[in-house]
């Protein structure tokens, strides 16, 4: 059920994305003079983001994990997750914005391990779904405005809390769990495009973040045991409309 949700809410995207695109450049190449020019004489400005992301870890094992007669080979593959967010601006100066995005984000991991058993090697998945509250405070830094077009980077750190975490999960000897801590901490950095319009201003950007701490909780179940350490790594990609 949550994949049909995430492949609809991302057609959703493209749709949006599409036709937004499309309206953008109507208006950054089909008018001359600016839309929207009040837009940089206010301080604070309101919008929401909606996008993707693809969820990963930078990860390490334990020493001389795959000299035991059980572990063969560990892989750690990225999965789509998509992300909703209020954003709230404030314009320091025309080139400089400090923003405070709220969101709620899905994500995914998927864990592929070989496994040997009555010497043969046998493959196994854990899939390893979390949701966010995120909290990212961003630095942009943005370009002059060219008629109806700027372009900008973007720099900052973000507080995450994990909704479905199992942190707290008593587990069962021998039951393949991987147990997670709820709080992250991660840095932030990427860049995108702004398009103004008649009556709003959207943007195209991609960020990716990279968390801190690890997030691995070490309780030797059978998928925990040999790894070492998770930090998160996350691709941020993110359309907002902003008045």
């Amino acid at each position: 059920m949550r994949l049909l949700i995430l492949t609809h809410i991302l057609k959703i995207q493209q749709a949006i994305l599409f036709c937004a695109l499309l309206i953008g450049a109507s208006n950054v190449y089909g008018q001359p003079g600016k839309n929207y020019p009040q837009f940089d004489r206010k301080n604070f400005h309101f919008g929401f983001a909606l996008g993707g992301n693809s969820a990963d870890y930078r990860y390490t094992f334990q020493p001389g994990m795959y000299n035991g007669d059980s572990i063969v080979s560990i892989n750690i593959n990225k999965q789509a997750g998509f992300t909703l967010g209020i954003i709230s601006s404030w314009d320091v100066h025309e080139m400089f914005h400090i923003r405070f995005i709220p969101s709620l984000s899905f994500q995914e991991r998927e864990f592929n391990y070989g496994l040997l058993r009555n010497k043969e090697v046998n493959f196994e998945t854990y899939r390893l779904e979390s949701t966010f509250l995120d909290f990212p405070l961003m630095m942009k830094l943005r370009s002059k405005r060219i008629n109806n077009f700027a372009a900008y980077g973007l720099a900052g750190i973000q507080y995450s809390v994990d909704l479905a975490s199992q942190r707290d999960v008593v587990t069962v000897p021998g039951e393949a769990v991987m147990k997670m801590k709820k709080h992250d901490l991660s840095t932030q950095f990427g860049g995108g495009f702004d398009f103004f319009m008649a009556y709003y201003k959207f943007a195209i950007e991609i960020k990716i973040s990279n968390g801190f701490q690890d997030l691995l909780i070490q309780e030797n179940t059978l998928f925990s045991a040999p790894l070492n350490s998770l930090r998160s790594k996350v691709w941020w990609f993110t359309i907002t409309f902003e008045g």
